[in-house]
């Protein structure tokens, strides 16, 4: 009887995604962006360079979970003495947090195609809720490696400042976007 009671207790306890299929970024093509408005006048637009995570998604179960981390020390804007002083204490301090993350275990679907994906974004140390919206999706088999893949859009925007980044508000935007590209292979 004890042993049942076990085995149940250990079926039960199974992650909610054990059906889900694996995904692993591909991060040559992956696309992890921001804008920003500066002093008024344009967009900033910055990318960060180097993105790794995992995806797990049951299209049939509608269920899955992206984990995605960035480095802000690859942070790219086209001109290299802003994107040195991004990387300073006043902005993403990438000596003390040398990662952002982006961690979702939760999508929700419109039909049979998820619509947007809710997590936590954890910035400087600080981790908030946010919503990115998925604004493209598709899944199908690479037409040059023959391998399975996925690829998303997904978007959402967020105030620098409720992350502890106030440097040059309002100066420079407090409201930023922020956008994900990505593609993940089935592993």
């Amino acid at each position: 009887m004890k042993r049942n009671i076990i085995a149940v207790l250990l079926v039960a306890s199974f992650p909610l995604y054990a059906h889900a299929a694996a995904y692993t970024i591909d991060p040559q093509h992956t696309y992890t962006n921001f804008t920003i408005n500066h002093l008024g006048f344009s967009t900033i637009h910055g990318s960060f360079d180097k993105s790794v995570g995992k995806i797990q998604f049951d299209r049939a179960a509608k269920t899955g979970a992206i984990d995605i981390t960035f480095s802000p020390a690859s942070v790219h804007t086209g001109l290299p003495k802003r994107d040195e002083h991004l990387r300073s204490p006043d902005f993403f301090n990438v000596a003390e947090y040398p990662d952002v993350t982006f961690k979702s275990s939760a999508i929700k679907f419109n039909g049979d195609t998820p619509a947007s994906m809710e997590g936590k974004l954890t910035i400087l140390g600080v981790t908030r809720p946010v919503t990115l919206t998925i604004t493209s999706f598709k899944c199908g088999t690479h037409p040059l490696n023959k391998k399975e893949l996925c690829g998303a859009d997904a978007t959402t925007q967020i105030k620098r400042s409720d992350f502890g980044m106030k440097f040059g508000i309002p100066d420079v935007g407090d409201e930023v976007r922020l956008m994900l590209e990505v593609e993940a292979y089935k592993d």
